[in-house]
């Protein structure tokens, strides 16, 4: 068998996780193995055509953290530029169908941070455990210290733009800072809510982990995807179903059903938490590097 250095696992296992997240069945509004939820343009086929572009630049922003020697700031300008043509690998892949735009963004950072974290650190060869809590909240740490300012900076004068994206709008409006703010915070999500729970129950199948991540992150974030759907309202309706599920610990079987009802329910609303589902990925990438799986 081919011995694998821990930098090429960090890689390959961030590839890994996007497909576990996709694969993960049944997923409220989502698309996974069994149907498209609340999507008409993409299916589960898309979503491996997207990743698979998407996976030769894991490498570029991994050894862009591994080998910097500037200003975290100045890593994050840089993978944001290796970033726009991993975007655009993937909207030719899919046919200009946005699968992963959220997702790219966050593994730029992580991946980077990741490298830049493992600089001077002996690389080990076939290990399937990689790091521990402490290392994972040193990565994120650096991934606040790359996104600093990052919301001032993205969102400055916006008043006196006349043609403002969906994000933009929400920031002025509701002051919603959407993934900048959780890159600039650290990523708290991950930090305070799901991983948390991932260590807490490492007892549980690799997918009921995911679908109990899924639907715990889902009852926490702001999810652009479902704001921009449905709005404000319908966000926080989810939340607070979601919140609700949470509190009823049900074994597998039972969330299963429960996660199969609520996505018809979520079809019908047209519905679809995104944005929980990239941070869904990001935590089975440092689930697998905790050895969690």
């Amino acid at each position: 068998m081919e011995r694998m250095t821990q930098h090429k696992l960090v890689i390959d296992w961030a590839e890994k996780a996007l497909l576990y997240e996709v694969a993960a069945t049944p997923k409220p509004g989502l698309v996974d193995r069994r149907d498209n939820g609340a999507h008409e343009d993409m299916d589960f086929f898309t979503f491996l055509d997207s990743i698979r572009a998407l996976a030769p630049f894991f490498d570029d922003y991994f050894y862009a953290g591994y080998f910097h020697n500037d200003t975290m700031p100045e890593l994050f300008r840089r993978i944001r530029t290796i970033g726009k043509k991993a975007e655009q690998a993937m909207m030719t892949a899919t046919k200009g169908i946005n699968t992963h735009k959220g997702a790219n963004f966050s593994f730029a950072i992580i991946l980077s941070a990741t490298g830049y974290f493992l600089r001077g650190k002996s690389a080990c060869d076939n290990c399937s455990v990689l790091f521990t809590k402490d290392d994972t909240n040193s990565i994120l740490e650096i991934a606040a210290e790359m996104c600093h300012g990052l919301v001032t900076k993205d969102f400055a004068g916006l008043e006196a733009k006349t043609d403002l994206t969906y994000g933009e709008k929400l920031y002025l409006d509701h002051g919603l800072t959407g993934i900048r703010g959780e890159a600039e915070a650290g990523y708290p999500a991950l930090d305070r809510v799901v991983l948390p729970y991932f260590r807490e129950n490492r007892h549980q199948s690799r997918e009921e982990l995911c679908l109990n991540g899924l639907v715990l992150l889902m009852s926490t974030v702001e999810d652009g995807n479902i704001i921009h759907r449905g709005g404000i309202e319908a966000w926080q309706q989810v939340k607070t179903e979601t919140r609700l599920m949470t509190q009823c610990c049900l074994s597998e079987e039972p969330l299963r059903a429960w996660l199969t009802e609520y996505n018809r329910e979520m079809i019908k609303r047209r519905l679809s938490p995104g944005g929980a589902a990239d941070l869904l990925a990001l935590a089975i990438f440092f689930a697998l590097l905790e050895g969690l799986f």
